[in-house]
């Protein structure tokens, strides 16, 4: 088992002591050991292998033993009792913003409430709100989370998701007879959260890949088997990692059926509908096992060529939302949307001066290891005192740091930045005169969630109109399945970016995703510069730009559109432009 499956394990057996309310200190340990795991750059193996996890810091003897033996077999019989003797729904209670372990048990001893639906109920009878410490507002805004999360429901994370399916691909390709396998659904059209898993193959005997999939390792559940299609429910503990389920659904067709019936169960529904009213209007009937015209079937060995027999050029499955893709198909006028090889270099990364587990240079060998040309260091300013932000003085330090830095990496440049928290009324944590010793400022909002739509918005606009903000963080502040953004009108925000030429970051960070899709397409319309960063506190999270790529692709955009695909010999003067136009700006006389 690797290192991210193990402390989310960790995390998990936290949070079950918690709520049985065990020794905060016993629970902060396994809290305190997930996170020595996560910042860990070394070889979890050798360390294991070698007696060694004592020397982590953070890690004890009990938790060395218990990391060891799920590194080695997997499993851990101490797990596994605890969550057996906990309630399941209690883990969704925890999950609920207002609600922490302490407060789930309060609940569960005190009125017997074990899941979600019997939370719901128990507060619109005023129950909750009779128990000591909690009172209406707790209760109202326990509903409020239920709410969220009926909105959202047994959706997971992409990433979460992916790491499933690319488990059940690597089992169903070993069977004998299998011609083509895909991911469908949503997740190939790379949604930010994923309901359910849609799997596709091809053979001409779909018996032995039926048979595999019902028994694959994940499967807790099957809900129904037939010849050509089978439905199971899948455990992401079983392939490493902590709880978390999901359905799956498989279905086999032959080999000439295979275009139709990816297209069909990619989707979306609309751009289906769509696509088959093209169809119809061409005297052609398509659904999803065939092409046909009033005489025969039309063959189509790929959706390239399908597309292409109904008039249009490809559609990239990230596209597939009936939203004006079918008409620019079909006009040749689809764009070329940005791919990851397209990326030069990224800037909001954290580091260990403030609550990233990397150092400058080992981030920068980690991007550069990544093919990246150049690297943003933007650790926290300095009122974000939870995240260790750094005080002017420690600014210049860094600075110092980095230029002896850049004096030696060859063919690789870092950037000196700053995510800079936008403070209340919408000013910056820094003086102008530090914030223009940045070559680029990321301005992020932090704290103060609950002001009304008009205050955030306001707030914001005053921060993306300051000259010396390069960009705008985490535009809404969400973190997906867990707490929706804060109260904002984006569209005043992104027009008041593009007039002052401050660019809006898409984090790349599968927690939060933001600025999503939908924006990113209106963004484009307006000429706001959009940047991909992927908000990294560790090397290996740098790699995550890949899911920016994907809001990018959804909201159609291409390289001209995304800051970061130029070159470094083009970055490093549009950077100096903008600071030096800062620098003579009136508001900063």
């Amino acid at each position: 088992m690797e290192k991210d499956q193990i402390a989310l394990i960790l995390e998990e057996i936290g949070t079950l002591l918690e709520i049985r309310g065990e020794n905060s200190f016993r629970c902060q340990a396994y809290h305190a050991g997930a996170r020595a795991l996560r910042q860990l750059e070394g070889d979890l193996s050798a360390l294991v292998r070698e007696k060694q996890l004592q020397s982590v810091p953070g890690i004890g003897k009990t938790l060395a033993e218990k990391i060891s033996t799920l590194a080695v077999t997997g499993k851990l019989d101490f797990y596994e009792e605890l969550r057996a003797a906990t309630p399941s729904g209690l883990l969704q209670i925890v999950r609920l913003p207002s609600v922490g372990p302490k407060k789930a048990m309060t609940i569960y001893q005190q009125l017997g409430v074990s899941d979600i639906a019997e939370l719901k109920a128990a507060c619109l009878d005023s129950r909750v709100a009779s128990l000591k410490g909690f009172g209406p507002k707790t209760q109202k805004k326990i509903l409020e989370g239920i709410e969220f999360l009926g909105q959202v429901g047994q959706r997971v994370r992409i990433d979460q998701a992916e790491a499933i399916a690319r488990a059940v691909l690597d089992e169903l390709a070993e069977v004998p007879g299998v011609i083509r396998i895909e991911l469908c659904g949503s997740l190939r059209r790379r949604r930010e959260t994923i309901n359910d898993l849609d799997i596709l193959a091809s053979s001409a005997d779909p018996g032995p890949l039926m048979e595999r999939f019902a028994r694959l390792r994940g499967v807790v559940e099957v809900i129904g088997k037939g010849d050509t299609k089978c439905s199971v429910t899948l455990d992401r503990n079983r392939y490493g990692g902590a709880s978390l389920r999901i359905n799956a659904d498989l279905r086999v067709v032959r080999d000439d059926q295979f275009a139709f019936a990816l297209h069909y169960f990619t989707g979306s529904k609309e751009h289906n509908v769509a696509v088959r009213a093209r169809a119809q209007k061409m005297g052609l009937k398509l659904n999803e096992y065939e092409l046909a015209d009033t005489n025969r079937s039309i063959p189509c060995k790929d959706e390239a060529e399908l597309f292409q027999v109904l008039g249009m050029d490809y559609i990239s499955p990230e596209m597939r939302e009936n939203m004006g893709e079918i008409e620019a198909a079909a006009a040749r006028q689809l764009p070329r949307l940005v791919c990851l090889e397209d990326l030069q270099g990224t800037f909001h990364c954290h580091t260990n001066w403030s609550d990233g587990a990397a150092t400058i240079e080992e981030m920068a060998e980690a991007a550069r290891a990544l093919g990246l040309k150049y690297l943003g260091i933007a650790d926290h300013s300095q009122s974000l005192t939870i995240a260790n932000g750094l005080t002017p003085d420690r600014v210049r330090i860094q600075h110092a740091e980095i230029d002896r830095l850049n004096s030696r990496m060859n063919g690789f440049r870092i950037f000196k930045g700053t995510e800079c928290d936008i403070l209340p009324d919408g000013g910056l944590d820094f003086t102008d005169d530090v914030l223009a010793s940045f070559d680029y400022v990321v301005a992020s909002v932090h704290s103060h969630f609950n002001q009304s739509e008009d205050e955030m918005t306001t707030r914001i606009i005053r921060a993306v109109s300051h000259p010396l903000v390069t960009m705008l963080g985490h535009s809404t502040g969400r973190v997906l399945l867990r707490r929706d953004g804060y109260k904002v009108n984006l569209e005043q925000v992104l027009r008041a970016a593009a007039r002052h030429g401050t660019m809006v970051e898409i984090n790349a960070h599968p927690q939060r995703l933001d600025l999503d899709w939908v924006h990113c397409k209106r963004a484009k319309s307006l000429g706001v510069g959009l940047v991909i960063n992927p908000d990294a506190h560790r090397t290996e999270e740098i790699g995550l730009l890949r899911f920016g790529i994907d809001v990018a692709r959804r909201g159609w955009l291409e390289m001209k559109n995304v800051f970061n695909t130029q070159a470094i010999d083009q970055i490093a003067p549009l950077l100096r432009y903008k600071a030096s136009r800062a620098i003579q700006s009136p508001q900063l006389a």
